[in-house]
């Protein structure tokens, strides 16, 4: 009877960013497609030499062991899974994109409660043809290579 009483609220569309994993409202969010992700050195020598992955890199690079050059490709592979990515400004600055249309995207996808993903996301990594290899030779063989000390 209680329940009769008490009104229905819509819960609140709420968000993370895709890469610190932190909330993020609709003001600091900026939609980056796959291919914009991969495609940034300066993420990768970030993703590389943060503290959950930073022993893999220098094994990696120090003693060529195999376990850690293989953990860095299923660290390339998550990340290079077609999809949208939503993250906060706080991580603008390891990419090289267009803001003010990564913004509008994100708009468009706090618009829609995250349902809608705009049509550059679908097969970016597609559009980048044969560099594709190349980000995943630098991603896996070499980032983070300046952080580790011989």
């Amino acid at each position: 009877m209680l329940n009769f009483f008490r009104k229905n609220k819509k819960k609140e569309f709420k968000a993370v960013c895709a890469l610190t994993k932190q909330p993020i409202d609709k003001e600091s969010s900026y939609l980056l497609t796959t291919a914009e992700i991969i495609s940034s050195k300066k993420f990768w020598d970030n993703k590389m030499t943060e503290p959950e992955t930073l022993s893999y890199t220098v094994a990696h690079f120090k003693s060529q062991d195999p376990t850690a050059s293989k953990i860095r490709q299923m660290i390339y592979e998550k990340y290079s899974s077609e999809k949208a990515w939503v993250v906060s400004d706080a991580s603008l600055h390891l990419f090289d994109i267009d803001v003010n249309v990564a913004r509008k995207r994100a708009q468009a996808w706090w618009e829609s409660e995250g349902s809608v993903q705009p049509d550059e996301t679908n097969d970016s990594l597609g559009r980048l043809g044969n560099q594709v290899e190349t980000l995943r030779t630098y991603a896996i063989q070499e980032a983070g290579r300046a952080y580790v000390s011989y």
